[in-house]
């Protein structure tokens, strides 16, 4: 199979994982002009499947090093093939509400707060379990990182309040912190994820143990297990939505077209590519900075929200300060986080 072992090239790979991680949601903004959430989820879960598996077959399956993706496959046991799915699980989960909070209050506000969440306490959870990079240097990046958070969350209910004020509502429309809760619980949520895939996976990429996956692997049981688990958590957002009326599966084969099923899947292999570099790179990097630079994600969907989306336009005077500081705080921890590793 296909190992880095530079970390030059680890930096390239996860600065590519934060892109792809902070722009998949820009397809679930195309889609939702035209159909819910609910619907573009299943494309998107089934792009991440399939892209996991061609990963499998191309550069799982191809080198000198480590094992094949079939001969890792069979040897694998029954605890390692377990964390990968249930890693896959909890990650739907997370990304489902993700979604509802970027359905229910935009890129801007969702994945700063949601993201950045689980980008503080991702590091922590792995950096406790594989200490690797000066923790000096990482902790004061996500210390600037929670800060950046605290500073989009009040430029966000700044902008909130003030579209209650100039619509002559009391407070906003579906409760004032709906979409900060959704993102919150989604961060926690993402926060552990990772750990799960990590844990099934053996440190040594080059000369794996027995019974423990390879990177490859791993990730086609994580993507089993995030498709297996939308059949219950997208099935009950479906019923029960968090804003809207309830989607029924008629309606994913009623109002879609390959238009729509092509934007839901590209999404799901933007997110997928993002998540094979961060893996592999982590067997060099680390897990810690693996996941922490990855969900510099943040600021990319950030971005997109601001000054594309335009998420924030007609936002009360000072909240474009809040919105500068935000980034200022967000590129200063990652790039403590990055030189982590160096120091």
């Amino acid at each position: 199979m296909v190992i880095v072992q530079s970390y030059s090239l680890c930096i390239v790979l996860l600065v590519t994982t934060m892109f792809c991680w902070g722009s998949w949601a820009n397809t679930q903004k195309l889609a939702s002009r035209e159909w819910n959430f609910q619907l573009f989820y299943w494309d998107y879960a089934l792009g991440v499947l399939l892209l996991s598996l061609f990963f499998a077959f191309t550069l799982g399956s191809t080198g000198q090093q480590g094992r094949g993706f079939l001969p890792d496959l069979a040897q694998a046991d029954a605890g390692a093939l377990g964390s990968a799915f249930l890693g896959g699980v909890v990650f739907n989960l997370a990304n489902i509400l993700l979604v509802a909070a970027i359905d229910v209050a935009g890129l801007a506000l969702a994945f700063p707060v949601g993201i950045g969440l689980a980008l503080v306490l991702g590091v922590l959870v792995n950096y406790v379990a594989t200490p690797l990079g000066n923790p000096v240097f990482l902790f004061v990046g996500v210390a600037l990182v929670s800060i950046a958070i605290l500073l989009n969350a009040t430029a966000y209910r700044k902008k909130q309040a003030a579209d209650a004020s100039r619509a002559g509502r009391p407070s906003p429309a579906g409760g004032p912190g709906k979409g900060i809760v959704l993102s919150l619980v989604a961060g926690i949520l993402m926060s552990s994820f990772y750990r799960f895939v990590a844990a099934s996976m053996a440190p040594d990429f080059v000369m794996p143990e027995a019974g423990r996956l390879t990177p490859y692997t791993a990730l086609v049981v994580f993507s089993l297990g995030l498709f297996a688990s939308n059949f219950v958590w997208n099935t009950y957002v479906m019923a029960r939505p968090f804003s809207g009326k309830p989607v029924r599966y008629a309606d994913y084969f009623r109002k879609g077209n390959p238009r729509l099923h092509l934007i839901g899947m590209l999404g799901g292999a933007i997110w997928f590519v993002g998540m094979a570099f961060s893996i592999m790179a982590s067997g060099e990097a680390g897990f810690a900075i693996s996941y922490g630079l990855g969900q510099g994600a943040t600021m990319v969907a950030a971005f997109w929200g601001v000054f594309v989306w335009r998420e924030f336009r007609n936002a009360p005077a000072g909240t474009n300060s809040l919105l500068s500081l935000m980034f200022l705080s967000f590129l200063s921890g990652l790039a403590l986080i990055i030189y982590a590793r160096y120091a």
